[in-house]
């Protein structure tokens, strides 16, 4: 390749990283720069307090909610979202009758902004005149106001985000299991394979590296999607819902301490690299690329 066709390639490439360190690594930098400083305030500068920031962190009542909720919030709609989505595309990989309005009615909370389906869930949990509670009426059981008692309301949002993010999943599950050749399903058939020992044996091993991508994708989008917590519970009641990414935002832009802002966006930063990076590693023995 001679230089003028460099020149040419580094001229297309440019505006992707420009946008690329303007939006992403600039930002990130001056978020983890941030983190060392106090916030400014009118006149009055900010001031370099080293680890000051994540020395709060450690006495903060609502940042420690804020981590254990976001932990077992991310443990329940990490495995239950892949769980079902692969559940799900092992439904509508077969051939059926209806089998292309099924694969619609599974994808459709994917498309719907997560402000409606936090407001759709909204009527489904509103206690009294409620979907779920006009099921539970019907069987004479007493009525229950889920997003408002701490005990079920981190559950409750959970399970809005298991089925919002279901749908989108089940997508790369069906793509992978249509790329499984049909001889090895006919080889099975006539070595009399159960269906369990095919999945087990054949299909989990051969959607590996799908199942790599799903996962984590959806670590990220535990720590990333809290649209349905403004809009359900605003982190209440009594914190039960406070998830970080949630806390940084009342942090940052409800109170203005930006500066303690920008060093709990450190940590989730580091928290979901650690995360990713573990999840290379650990499955990487059991990803099988070709």
């Amino acid at each position: 390749m001679n230089s003028r066709n460099w020149i040419y390639a580094w001229l297309m490439l440019l505006p992707a990283f420009v946008f690329l360190i303007a939006f992403t690594h600039l930002p990130a930098v001056t978020t983890l720069i941030d983190s060392f400083f106090t916030t400014a305030k009118g006149r009055r500068p900010a001031v370099f307090t080293g680890l000051g920031n994540y020395q709060k962190m450690l006495e903060d009542p609502i940042f420690v909610k804020a981590m254990v909720n976001s932990a077992i919030y991310a443990a329940i709609t990490i495995p239950a979202s892949i769980a079902l989505s692969l559940a799900m595309a092992l439904l509508v990989h077969r051939s059926f009758r209806g089998v292309s309005l099924v694969r619609m009615a599974f994808f459709t909370p994917t498309v719907l902004p997560l402000i409606a389906v936090a407001n759709i869930w909204l009527f489904f949990y509103a206690p009294g005149f409620g979907l779920i509670d006009q099921i539970r009426l019907t069987f004479g059981l007493p009525s229950a106001n889920y997003v408002g008692q701490p005990d079920t309301a981190l559950y409750s949002v959970a399970a809005v985000t298991i089925w919002k993010e279901a749908g989108f999943f089940m997508i790369f599950f069906l793509a992978a299991l249509q790329t499984i050749p049909l001889s090895l399903r006919e080889a099975a058939a006539i070595e009399g394979c159960s269906r369990w020992t095919f999945f087990r044996r054949v299909t989990l091993p051969l959607i590996m590296p799908t199942t790599l991508f799903v996962s984590v994708n959806a670590v990220i989008n535990a720590f990333r999607l809290v649209d349905h917590v403004f809009v359900m519970t605003k982190g209440g009641p009594d914190s039960a819902t406070m998830l970080l990414l949630y806390y940084i935002f009342e942090t940052g832009f409800r109170f203005w301490d930006t500066a303690y802002a920008a060093a709990l966006t450190v940590v989730l930063i580091a928290i979901l690299s650690v995360v990713g990076i573990g999840q290379f590693f650990l499955a990487d023995r059991r990803v099988h690329y070709k």
